[in-house]
């Protein structure tokens, strides 16, 4: 009888638990939906198929903002000489070989110099008259001031002695330009290095009969811990490219390796054939792997901090309108996700969402994972 009294304070209790059995019910579903859901894929363990199926982790990575250019390696002109003869003669000995490190100084060659032992009897000639015409000045000028010598005879003294002062420093310049000290005449010249570096070509043999005029230099020394990256890169490109970028730089000789470089400069001309512009990158090659003259494909990133993940284009497949992935969930569960793309590129894509960093993405193997699953929905279908 005291029952219905009851009623209105057990009423709300028992609403509540009502409420909380529902509520349960409804995350246990949503656990079963998200553990177990229609577009997730499962295989034995012991099926081949996994020989074929390749996972890797997403990683956010620097977002590329271009498909790698093709460039080449080349010297660091700032950093490079190319050596000829500043005088004529005969090659009577060669100290530098090909690949040798020198110093400034150091010499190269060595000639048999018939112009240069002119230069020096030049030189010497112009040292004697330098000497008998100070002589000659300081003579007369003693007699004009004692009045003995007349007024003409002595600025034509003073006139001598200039023109001598005037030649004898010619003829010092030319063999201080020649970098010989010697000034006795023995028609000896030693061709020096006039930077550290590498000789990296040589275009001279022993008996050579050598000219300031020859087309192809002597020697090329170059100090090859700098090189230069030249690129040509489309007018509609130079939007993303702006001097001070760091790049990478891949060569074929190590494949497995990117080299940083840094963009140094941008054409200000637009070829109106290619429709490209030059750029040149500044590459640091302290270990000498490097080399002028390769080939290289560089890579445009955006900032360190800007980061995305990228796939290689073999984890993509197309259903409709839309790109799918592959998701490893473990134990041979793999679940197809659809993901948003942003900038594609021949091997690579970016995914703007639909894979969060962490997750295991099917790069190779998606295609065989696709048919499975094509065909483990379509048997689902047909049961009754």
């Amino acid at each position: 009888m005291k029952f219905p009294r009851m009623w209105p304070w057990f009423r709300p209790c028992i609403l509540a638990l009502t409420l909380m059995a529902c509520h349960g019910t409804d995350d246990k579903a949503q656990t079963e939906s998200a553990a177990n859901p229609q577009d997730i894929l499962e295989i034995p363990p012991d099926s081949p198929k996994f020989r074929y199926i390749r996972e890797d982790e997403a990683i956010p990575e620097q977002r590329p903002l271009l498909e790698p250019i093709a460039g080449k390696i080349t010297y660091d002109e700032t950093q490079t000489v190319r050596i000829s003869s500043p005088i004529a003669g005969r090659v009577i000995a060669i100290r530098a070989r090909l690949g040798l490190n020198v110093g400034v100084g150091t010499p190269l060659l060595e000639l048999d110099s018939p112009e240069l032992g002119q230069a020096q009897a030049e030189y010497a000639n112009a040292a004697a008259d330098l000497s008998l015409a100070e002589h000659d000045f300081e003579r007369l000028k003693n007699l004009f001031e004692h009045g003995i010598a007349p007024h003409k005879e002595f600025h034509q003294a003073e006139d001598v002695l200039a023109r001598a002062r005037s030649e004898a420093e010619r003829s010092r310049l030319r063999l201080a330009n020649l970098g010989v000290h010697e000034k006795r005449p023995d028609n000896h010249f030693t061709l020096k290095a006039p930077i550290a570096g590498v000789v990296t070509e040589r275009n001279v043999n022993p008996g050579m009969e050598v000219r300031p005029d020859l087309t192809a230099p002597l020697f090329v020394i170059s100090d090859l811990d700098h090189l230069w990256v030249l690129l040509d890169v489309f007018e509609k490109d130079l939007a993303v490219i702006h001097p001070g970028q760091d790049v990478k730089v891949a060569v074929p000789a190590y494949p497995e390796i990117l080299f940083p470089a840094r963009v140094d400069y941008i054409g200000k001309v637009v070829d109106e054939t290619t429709r490209t512009v030059k750029v040149r990158c500044l590459l640091p090659n302290p270990e000498g792997k490097l080399l002028p003259s390769m080939y290289a494909s560089v890579e445009v990133e955006s900032p360190p901090e800007d980061k995305a993940i990228v796939v290689p284009l073999t984890a993509l497949f197309t259903e409709g309108e839309s790109d799918w992935v592959f998701v490893a969930l473990g134990a041979g569960r793999y679940q197809k996700r659809e993901v948003r793309i942003g900038l594609r590129l021949k091997k690579q894509a970016v995914l703007l969402d639909g894979v969060q960093p962490g997750e295991r993405i099917v790069t190779d193997g998606a295609l065989l994972l696709r048919s499975e699953f094509d065909t483990a929905t379509g048997a689902e279908k047909k049961r009754p």
